[in-house]
């Protein structure tokens, strides 16, 4: 089960929070004066109304109607610029959020590679998001509420302190059960966060390995650890609602004993003469607004929410990005060089499933041809991207021609080192953009043919001017496009992750062939589990828990039956 890295934290950060309250400034400070203003009509309308009671009860006929009228005007007014304001606060922080974690997990290569499953990045990016944007209306409810509870409660103190001790007697019972239960339910929440990256990782993980599954006659049992986190969802689901209900069951009964008690407290001044009828009114529509305060309750839960999300998506947002190297590339024949590499598996450094590559040394000379062997896809794979320089090594070197690949110019980089893999993405307006964005027609279709698709894409109804999304391409149509891609850019390093997985014999030895072609033109690595591609190498690295079991030929390291059972694994799989 992959490691959600997240349930070891402890506690929450209030950098995460402050992030996200920055993006949306403009709006927030729309939503502020409007809920400011609301809450100034608010704490005004008891006033108001109690000045227009008093006026028609001494025979002043409509003199306070107009204050009245502009009083609620006024709170209309600003309750319907708020409740504008609120969502598209949310709504644009919520893809703020989510367009700069995208950016910062392209970016920041390690983390993108192997520090989170996919499926909890996308739980993050689907879930934690929408969750972190409700943190600035969340704020300025709960501090609108916060203050305006307060301020009538002096108001009522100042109009009838009876009434205001009667309050004081009952309320704060109610605000200590609510702060009991948001802490509970803000815990619950988190969880039930991560229960939901669990599953969506489960599920990425089972359909992209679909038909692995399939044929291995596994899908109930891949069906049933897909499901295994759905306890655990469902329980935090049940009692994050047993929570909220508990909130509202203290205010739906608090509320009314509050009002009883200040309508006894402020009856008994109206009888002894120290408070008028409308008076007696004002002091209950205070009452009402004290108890406002309740409502801080939902606020605070989503201000607890908010930092539960923002927390989640500091993981992607706080991810260290490499700053790209400065250093030209000098001239040479492609030489690869790893040097003590190390890549930690997820969780970090000592995490359960130790490291994915472990002080690897491994050399590749120019214009050779390197095939890497191994059961662990995920150390292979690790080893493809590190040559390619698209993953760090947390520890250790990987240089092209004595510079290190962290340290070359992104373009250098990029133009002299191209590769392959298993799924490859077709990234362009038309095929022919997708092999070899802005080079000569004639070379895009020789490395096609090199590639063996040609054929294929000649019989698409535009050729190579089709646009990749309308073609439907197999997977090993698709596996041909992406070596076509990586032979038309005149790189001096071809690395292949598992390319030609997918492809039948005939078009297989094809390949090969014009790999071999490449001899003395460019260095070649090739990740496989076929013993076909490895024995057209010049050499075989066999890893094996992380390190070089052996270099040597395909046939030498055939004579070892640990190396022959990679290649049928292979098979039976």
């Amino acid at each position: 089960m992959p490691t959600d890295v997240s349930s070891s934290r402890q506690g929450s950060s209030p950098k995460g929070l402050r992030r996200v309250l920055r993006l949306g400034r403009r709006w927030s400070a729309v939503m502020a004066v409007a809920v400011t203003a609301s809450t100034g009509a608010t704490l005004a309308l008891p006033a108001v109304l109690a000045h227009a009671v008093d006026a028609a009860l001494t025979g002043a006929g409509t003199a306070g109607a107009l204050p009245l009228a502009a009083t609620l005007a006024a709170l209309a007014g600003a309750e319907a610029v708020g409740q504008y304001a609120g969502p598209r606060i949310s709504a644009d922080t919520a893809a703020r959020l989510r367009a700069d974690a995208v950016r910062r997990v392209l970016a920041a290569r390690p983390l993108a590679a192997h520090r989170l499953p996919v499926g909890d990045v996308a739980a993050r990016l689907t879930g934690s998001a929408p969750q972190a944007a409700l943190a600035a209306p969340a704020v300025i409810y709960t501090a609108t509420q916060l203050a305006m509870a307060a301020a009538a409660l002096v108001a009522l103190a100042v109009l009838a302190p009876t009434a205001a001790l009667a309050f004081l007697g009952t309320a704060p019972l109610g605000y200590a059960a609510i702060r009991r239960q948001l802490r509970r339910t803000a815990t619950l929440g988190e969880g039930y966060q991560r229960a939901q990256a669990d599953i969506a990782t489960r599920l990425l993980d089972a359909v992209s390995g679909s038909r692995s599954i399939a044929a291995a006659g596994a899908l109930d049992r891949e069906i049933a650890r897909v499901l295994r986190p759905v306890p655990e969802l469902s329980r935090h689901g049940r009692e994050l609602w047993d929570s909220q209900r508990r909130i509202a069951w203290c205010s739906a009964l608090l509320a009314p004993v509050t009002q009883l008690a200040v309508l006894a407290a402020a009856g008994a001044a109206v009888a002894a003469g120290s408070l008028s009828v409308g008076g007696l009114l004002a002091a209950l529509g205070y009452t009402a607004i004290g108890l406002g305060g309740f409502g801080a309750a939902q606020s605070l839960l989503d201000v607890s929410r908010a930092r539960a999300g923002a927390d989640r998506l500091a993981e992607l947002l706080d991810a260290p990005v490499p700053a790209p190297g400065t250093r030209p590339l000098p001239s040479g024949d492609g030489a690869l060089h790893l040097c003590g590499v190390t890549v930690d598996g997820p969780g970090g450094p000592g995490g359960p499933g130790g490291p994915v590559l472990d002080r690897l040394d491994l050399a590749v000379p120019g214009g050779g041809w390197l095939a890497v062997v191994g059961a662990d896809d995920a150390a292979t794979s690790a080893l493809a991207a590190l040559a390619t320089g698209l993953l760090d090594p947390d520890e250790g070197t990987v240089t092209l021609d004595g510079v290190p690949l962290a340290a070359l110019r992104p373009d250098e980089l990029r133009a002299a080192v191209s590769c392959a893999f298993a799924d490859p993405a077709l990234p362009g307006r038309t095929v022919e953009d997708a092999i070899g964005p802005g080079l000569p027609a004639e070379r895009v279709r020789r490395a096609a043919r090199a590639a063996r698709a040609d054929e294929f894409v000649r019989r698409l109804p535009d050729g190579y001017r089709t646009p990749p999304a309308e073609a439907p391409f197999s997977g090993g149509e698709r596996q041909r496009l992406g070596i076509a891609r990586a032979l038309a850019h005149d790189g001096r390093l071809l690395v292949l992750d598992d390319a030609t997985s997918s492809l039948d014999a005939a078009t297989e030895a094809g390949i090969l062939h014009a790999l071999r072609e490449q001899e003395g033109h460019r260095t070649r690595l090739v990740v496989t589990r076929r013993a076909a591609v490895a024995a057209h190498a010049d050499q075989v690295a066999w890893l094996q828990e992380g390190r070089i079991r052996a270099l040597a030929t395909h046939e030498e390291l055939s004579a070892l039956p640990g190396y022959r059972a990679v290649f049928d694994g292979e098979a039976a799989g």
